[in-house]
């Protein structure tokens, strides 16, 4: 098990990415890899601590391929902080019953954003295929904030 860290910058202010993660239209727009999506109606999110995500990333060409996603926020601090903790007792050879996902928000010059997501702990032989997930999502986010 280790810890994933990806680090991305975005050329949009911090408030902006930051909603891009705590507003649901805005998650089903760009969340999930090239070749997958969120609908809107399978999202239920209340951001703060205590309060619940929940959303299915479904396969564009086969829907029947679905991934859901059950979390509890834990710690919320407005254009700065989301933490969420995930079942993930569901996911076979995951290692762990629950995951965390920790989402920093930093300004950086120019108006820009600098992301800091770590999640874990993740298993060492499912973190490449992660970082390629974050990285195809992360590209469809740059559309939107651009």
């Amino acid at each position: 098990m280790t810890d994933l860290v990806i680090t991305r910058i975005f050329d949009a202010p911090r408030h902006l990415v930051y909603r891009a993660f705590a507003d649901p239209d805005q998650l089903a727009a760009w969340f999930g890899p090239v070749g997958w999506s969120v609908p809107r109606d399978t999202i239920d999110m209340d951001v703060r601590p205590g309060g619940k995500q929940v959303f299915t990333m479904v396969n564009d060409d086969d829907p029947s391929m679905a991934s859901p996603v059950n979390a509890t926020f834990v710690e919320v601090v407005e254009n700065e902080l989301i933490v969420g903790e995930e079942d993930v007792s569901h996911i076979p050879d995951f290692g762990a019953d629950k995951l965390r996902l920790r989402i920093e928000f930093f300004e950086e010059e120019g108006g820009r954003t600098r992301l800091v997501v770590t999640q874990s702990p993740f298993p060492e032989a499912m973190a490449d295929g992660a970082r390629e997930g974050w990285g195809s999502s992360f590209t469809k986010l740059d559309k939107i904030l651009a």
